[in-house]
């Protein structure tokens, strides 16, 4: 079933993908999908998960053992974008990922704490909660460049400088630090990280996502 969801969300997006038509590609009856998921949200929410956990986990092994925070983030949201360009249904998929309320919680619930990590040394009063609520919007702004398409004036640099800029406007990092953090990364060559977070998702769409559902 949820291979099935995958390669459909993949070919034709998230909203022209129905419950009726992932059962009928599992070959299953409608009611079955019900019985392993409440809703396609639900189901959205598992792939979200390990889409997330793969962006975090390739950014870090890039760059090392001890890589400096700064830029893990900053990778880490790059490779979104990057994810996102691949596709027009990959596109619809984050877009959508970062909307709706379940998938949208999961975000920042996950990653409220990875940013306090990050940028407690910029803003030293915040708690967790603050973190939180700054996450709403860095995902909100995240979420805008994500759904812009990239052209031939608004390329996927210009994305990038102008996204990290904003993000790291909000929490406050210095503007020479901004600027060596992303000089950094528009040197990097993520398009194939990308491309090999989609590929190992397809590959645990087959195998079931076992771990995932079992936390579940």
């Amino acid at each position: 079933m949820i291979y099935a969801a995958v390669k459909l969300f993949l070919e034709n997006g998230y909203e022209k993908t129905t419950t009726a038509s992932i059962a009928k590609a599992a070959e299953m009856s409608p009611s079955s999908f019900f019985a392993a998921f409440d809703n396609k949200e639900a189901l959205l929410l598992t792939l979200v998960k390990t889409m997330f956990g793969s962006q975090f986990d390739k950014a870090e092994k890039l760059l090392g053992e001890t890589p400096d925070p700064l830029l893990v983030y900053g990778v880490e949201v790059s490779i979104q974008m990057y994810i996102a360009e691949l596709s027009e249904p990959l596109r619809e998929l984050y877009v959508v990922g970062y909307s709706l309320p379940t998938t949208s919680e999961y975000i920042y619930m996950s990653t409220a704490q990875k940013i306090q990590h990050i940028f407690s040394q910029y803003i030293k009063e915040a708690e967790l909660k603050d973190f939180y609520e700054m996450d709403i919007a860095s995902a909100g702004i995240t979420r805008g460049f994500m759904a812009k398409k990239c052209d031939l004036y608004f390329t996927m640099e210009n994305k990038l400088r102008r996204l990290l800029k904003c993000c790291f406007t909000l929490y406050k990092v210095p503007e020479a630090k901004q600027e060596e953090v992303i000089g950094q990364i528009l040197k990097m060559d993520l398009k194939p990280i990308a491309e090999k977070i989609i590929e190992d998702t397809v590959r645990k769409a087959e195998e079931g996502f076992e771990s995932v559902l079992a936390e579940k």
